[in-house]
């Protein structure tokens, strides 16, 4: 698989490696998770009790769904100096065994390589907004969700930034991509985090 980055201007979505893993090698990182969203997902998510999880977009949050929730979690992404990275973060793994980490791209490898066919929850931090076929996407998550789960996506809502930067003023999803996203569900809730809002869904 070409990790080269994409020539500007050029939709490389079909080779989402092909344009992360330069960033990620090149020291990109992802919003620490703070307090006041591990506030969030204990008010709004299950006790884990040892169930399977899902991150998409291997992180911290992995961590902690893993070591403070109680879930049995894998952390994907597409990038492998993202999973690296995270792996590299597990504190004493031979005593407090940590989350498993897969190079996995959600988006275009067979679902049936993931450690488990259901899981309870399903995690998408910052991750959504970066989905072409977010259609597709949303498929995928339904059929590997757990009957009663929860799909949790944190995402930036447009609209919300202060800036006249044009770059970042794109970083929210649309109305268009929130209809998309909270159509088809039993339950929607939400919970607002400055720039950012939280989703629970469930089926």
């Amino acid at each position: 698989m070409s990790t080269a980055a994409p020539a500007p201007g050029q939709d490389d979505r079909s080779l989402p490696a092909a344009y992360w893993e330069p960033l990620w090698a090149g020291g990109r990182r992802y919003r620490p998770v703070c307090a006041a969203e591990k506030q969030l997902m204990a008010d709004h998510l299950d006790p884990g009790k040892g169930r399977p999880a899902l991150d998409i977009g291997s992180g911290s949050l992995a961590r902690h769904l893993h070591h403070e929730l109680g879930y049995q979690t894998t952390g994907i992404d597409c990038s492998p100096s993202a999973v690296e990275l995270a792996a590299a973060h597990d504190i004493n793994p031979g005593v407090f065994p940590g989350p498993a980490w897969q190079y996995v791209d959600i988006t275009t490898d067979d679902v049936t390589v993931l450690a488990h066919s259901a899981y309870a929850l399903i995690t998408c931090r910052l991750v959504y907004r970066w989905i072409d076929d977010k259609a597709a996407f949303l498929d995928r998550i339904r059929r590997i969700l757990a009957p009663g789960g929860v799909f949790w996506v944190v995402t930036e809502i447009a609209g919300r930034r202060t800036t006249t930067n044009p770059a970042l003023q794109k970083l929210g999803i649309s109305p268009l991509d929130i209809e998309l996203l909270t159509t088809g569900w039993s339950c929607v809730r939400t919970a607002d985090l400055d720039v950012l809002r939280c989703y629970v869904l469930r089926p």
